[in-house]
């Protein structure tokens, strides 16, 4: 078997962005070979895979040829865990991460020193391009631990030469606190989170549009276009939209610059492709399907086409900022958040965007789907504002039919509506939990 001993193409990050369209592609495919390399030598489930489609690292001759390597899955890091994955010797990894494992085991994903560098670069040129730098304080309230968004931001806005704040989630009070008393400049969160914030301050008579934080990097779960109208206008902060996953690397795959015209992808390190999510078949650009992605500079677990469900589009279309690379369409759902209800396809992100166009509700909700004498029934907890909630049964029953008519249009249902009182529905420091279905499918 012939041995993986060249090294990754290294250039500065600062040229990655920037790069001429020709030199990037054929930066992309000296590192695609690299990789792809490593993974037969190192990892038997991508030796087996491609021995049994009789494709070798050495057929790799042009980037297109990445469509004839395997898929990779979720189920795929399950079912080797917690190790079986990896191509670096335990010896040389120096950090480990996973999942919350919340059905059966966790994902475990693993660095060795160089993967941290690179991603601490690519959270680097992340903030860069929403217009942070040094000097900039940034509070991190991304959970640290075994989730990566809490270390990846901290490591980034380092190397960055901002100053971090490391409170993690939890806690608003405080957090509200130290972002008065510190001059913060930047958030990292979830975006449901940054909205608990917002209450919570305007409980505490704080108006955070009178403080000097200026900016917040949001991910870690799908958010739609009026959720960031909504965050900006009630905090007066700029909502930018950052993007990754564990299995890759962790946040900092991609992120929106200024302009707030998409995420920018770091296809220099994660090799993007969109597929139809039921053949498989590679999308031509602009074709919203599956994103699929291929680590091009990951040592310690490479990943070759992994299928990350979400549902997205590529456009090479220049952007303002002057950045070659391409940009996602906001990913605001993904197709195994996708809820079957009487054979119609709902998402949580299209009942929000229903739910913020009526004034008086606030952007908290919990669906519940339930299944009575062989039906299914959809109902749709939202919270409203104390002026609303306080109102006349008939205009809180006026404002029940306009949300139901609302969610009708957008969705093809009809759903229950359920009027709730402020604070009623349970606040997340992480992801939030939008759905609950007690249907035994």
């Amino acid at each position: 078997m012939k041995k993986n001993n060249a090294s990754i193409p290294v250039h500065t990050a600062s040229a990655m962005d920037f790069l001429p369209l020709s030199k990037l592609q054929e930066l992309q495919l000296s590192r695609l070979k690299w990789t792809v390399q490593r993974a037969y030598d190192k990892v038997a489930l991508f030796r087996d895979r491609m021995d049994k489609l009789g494709f070798v690292p050495n057929d790799l001759k042009s980037i297109d040829d990445i469509k004839n390597l395997p898929f990779t899955t979720k189920t795929d890091l399950r079912d080797n865990y917690p190790f079986g994955l990896f191509a670096s010797p335990l010896e040389e990894i120096v950090r480990f991460h996973a999942s919350s494992g919340t059905t059966g085991k966790p994902i475990v994903v693993a660095y060795t020193k160089e993967d941290i560098q690179d991603w601490a670069t690519a959270i680097l040129r992340s903030f860069a391009a929403c217009g942070l730098h040094a000097g900039d304080i940034v509070q991190n309230a991304y959970g640290y631990g075994l989730f990566t968004g809490g270390l990846g931001a901290h490591y980034g806005a380092e190397a960055l030469g901002a100053a971090v704040i490391p409170i993690s989630g939890g806690n608003t009070e405080r957090q509200i606190m130290i972002m008065k008393d510190f001059g913060v400049t930047a958030i990292s969160c979830t975006p449901s989170y940054f909205v608990h914030i917002i209450d919570t301050a305007k409980d505490l008579g704080v108006d955070l549009r009178q403080l000097p934080l200026r900016a917040g990097v949001f991910g870690a779960e799908p958010w739609t276009e009026d959720m960031r109208h909504r965050i900006e206008s009630e905090s007066g902060i700029k909502a930018y939209d950052i993007y990754g996953l564990s299995e890759i690397m962790g946040p900092g795959i991609a992120m929106e610059c200024v302009y707030q015209a998409g995420p920018h992808i770091f296809e220099d390190m994660f090799y993007p492709e969109v597929i139809n999510p039921e053949s498989g078949e590679v999308l031509p650009e602009g074709s919203e399907g599956e994103l699929v992605l291929t680590t091009l500079c990951k040592r310690a677990m490479p990943m070759i086409r992994y299928r990350t469900r979400d549902i997205t589009a590529l456009t090479s279309q220049q952007c303002r900022c002057g950045r070659t690379l391409r940009r996602l369409k906001r990913i605001n759902r993904r197709s195994d958040d996708m809820m079957i209800i009487r054979g119609v396809n709902v998402y949580p992100s299209q009942i929000e965007e229903a739910l913020l166009k009526v004034e008086g509700t606030l952007p908290h909700y919990l669906i519940i789907i339930d299944r009575v004498k062989g039906l299914d029934v959809m109902e749709v907890q939202v919270e409203v504002t104390p002026e609303v909630f306080s109102d006349t049964i008939g205009a809180m029953e006026q404002l029940q039919a306009k949300i139901s008519h609302f969610i009708a249009a957008t969705v093809g249902i009809r759903p229950e509506v359920k009027l709730v009182a402020p604070k009623t529905i349970k606040r997340s420091e992480g992801k939030a939990k939008r759905v609950i279905d007690k249907r035994k499918l």
